[in-house]
């Protein structure tokens, strides 16, 4: 009889030890799965702001050809410090679709100076923005499946019984505006 509780006491120890080590290993990989997150929105600000100080050289290319479009110019202005402010992933999508709506607005100008078009200032800077632009478009895509792995990990069972316990909460992907959903009108 005593030998049977040793045993069913010792049976139970290692299913307790197995658990805890199951649980620390859950907490450690959501741990770190934060931390890709992180690492991942902080290189798409990165590329953000690379693009938003390449802006100012391209605005100013333009002010020297174009300089009755104050509107277009106040615009990217808005639009960049409200990047610039921007704290979390929802804030930041939202102000980036004002500033690539901005940008647009401001290259669609350019199509109506053919010696500004023909700069090469103005058509490196513009080099510059479309690299710049596939940046920001495989980062947040790097971003979001960080995301997306995180958020599958918490959800599942057992894994959400440790997330729930430990405070891991959901996290936001980097979406686009809806106004990104339309067509650009092009016109030659």
């Amino acid at each position: 009889m005593r030998r049977g509780v040793v045993v069913l006491g010792g049976s139970l120890l290692v299913v307790l030890l197995m658990g805890a080590c199951s649980s620390v290993g859950r907490y450690n990989g959501f741990v770190m799965s934060n931390e890709q997150i992180d690492g991942a929105w902080a290189q798409v600000e990165n590329v953000l702001q690379r693009r938003s100080d390449l802006i100012p050289n391209l605005v100013a290319t333009v002010q020297g050809f174009a300089r009755q479009e104050r509107e277009v110019f106040s615009q990217i202005a808005d639009a960049r410090g409200r990047l610039a402010g921007a704290v979390t992933p929802t804030e930041a999508a939202n102000a980036n679709a004002g500033l690539t709506s901005a940008l647009g607005r401001l290259l669609a100008i350019s199509e109506n100076y053919p010696e500004l078009r023909s700069n090469q200032n103005f058509i490196r800077l513009q080099d510059e923005l479309a690299g710049t632009e596939n940046r920001i478009a495989v980062e947040r895509q790097r971003y979001n499946e960080a995301v997306r792995t995180y958020r599958t990990d918490i959800r599942r069972f057992p894994s959400n019984l440790v997330a729930g316990m430990f405070g891991f909460g959901d996290r936001d992907y980097f979406e686009a505006d809806e106004a990104a959903a339309a067509v650009p009108e092009v016109q030659f």
